[in-house]
């Protein structure tokens, strides 16, 4: 009984090495497909080109010397095609309806660039100002049981 006792535990082992040296392997392979074997520091990126349409899961090229590396990418729908899906503003809240153009404005000063985008330093953006201002119906307040 402890031969056979001794001969599961050897064997357990066995297996324990020989998946760990295996996992190690894989491990391995993964970073030389991955891109880690590259010697370029300088990798240039273009920006984010959509598969279907303007917005959507895209590709994005970096080149590098002679080397051409794909990342995808994804162009949110709802970006601004002025300053671009790579550019990244902190903007202020929007300030008060102009009556002469019928739009309300506020800035943006760029926060971060990426993929080495080229942004402008500052933006304005508009937007129509609200048809009317709403204001509450005063009525009843609750829709609870009525006594």
């Amino acid at each position: 009984m402890r031969g056979l006792f001794s001969t599961v535990v050897v064997l357990l082992v066995a297996l324990m090495i020989v998946t760990t040296e295996a996992g190690k392997n894989k491990k391995e392979k993964g970073k030389g497909a991955k891109g880690g074997a590259s010697d370029c520091a300088e990798w240039r990126y273009g920006s984010c080109v959509p598969n279907n349409g303007d917005c959507g899961v895209g590709v994005r090229e970096g080149t590098c010397n002679d080397q051409m590396r794909k990342l995808k990418c994804k162009v949110p729908c709802n970006w601004k095609k002025e300053f671009g899906a790579d550019c990244k503003y902190k903007f202020g809240s929007w300030g008060e309806c102009d009556t002469a153009t019928g739009s309300k404005n506020r800035s943006g000063t760029l926060k971060k660039a990426l993929y080495n985008a080229e942004c402008q330093p500052t933006i304005k953006v508009s937007k129509p100002c609200p048809a009317k201002t709403k204001t509450k119906a005063k009525g009843k307040k609750g829709r609870g049981k009525e006594n």
